[in-house]
């Protein structure tokens, strides 16, 4: 088996809308509003074009997804989204793969970022226990009404670095 990690480009536009609407048929079912959920093929182009959209393939199969790219309303540190595993390759390992490549290699290694950042909904029954699990923590919450919290966590990767430049994290206090 052959495992190669790469930027997404827009020819692969087509197989990462197929993988991203499977693999968010759960998020829909819980009547969570994220984009990809309900992604569209100019939005997968979009994401790949305006940010940094990185794939994992298996045998020269996308098997996992996820995009780093700024929130600068919210924090400095770079923000992961967009995060899809094949639910064929589900439990596999295959997206703690991808998010531990893309958090050492690219976030820590290339950008120099002590911390990274996501988010989710508190709606959502198993996202935030699974990435506290990896070493993320809460840090900011935002009141989406009837849709519930929008919840920011963050992971520090490298902590003397994160000590220099943590004042740089939260940009919007409320």
């Amino acid at each position: 088996m052959s495992e190669l990690f790469r930027l997404a480009t827009v020819e692969d536009a087509k197989e990462l809308l197929d993988l991203t609407l499977r693999a968010y048929e759960p998020i829909r079912k819980l009547g969570i509003k994220f984009p990809a959920a309900t992604a569209t093929i100019e939005l997968v182009k979009e994401n790949i074009q305006n940010s940094r959209c990185y794939v994992l393939e298996s045998d020269e199969k996308i098997v996992a997804t996820i995009t780093a790219r700024t929130y600068k309303e919210i924090t400095n540190w770079p923000f992961l989204w967009w995060f899809a595993v094949d639910p064929l390759v589900k439990k596999k390992g295959v997206g703690s793969k991808l998010l531990t490549w893309v958090e050492e290699t690219i976030i820590r290694d290339q950008l120099g970022a002590p911390a990274v950042t996501l988010a989710t909904s508190d709606r959502h029954p198993w996202l935030i226990p699974m990435y506290e699990r990896k070493g993320y923590e809460r840090f900011f919450e935002v009141d989406q009404g009837k849709e519930g919290k929008g919840v920011f966590l963050r992971k520090i990767l490298h902590p003397e670095r994160y000590e220099l430049e943590k004042h740089k994290e939260l940009k919007q206090a409320n």
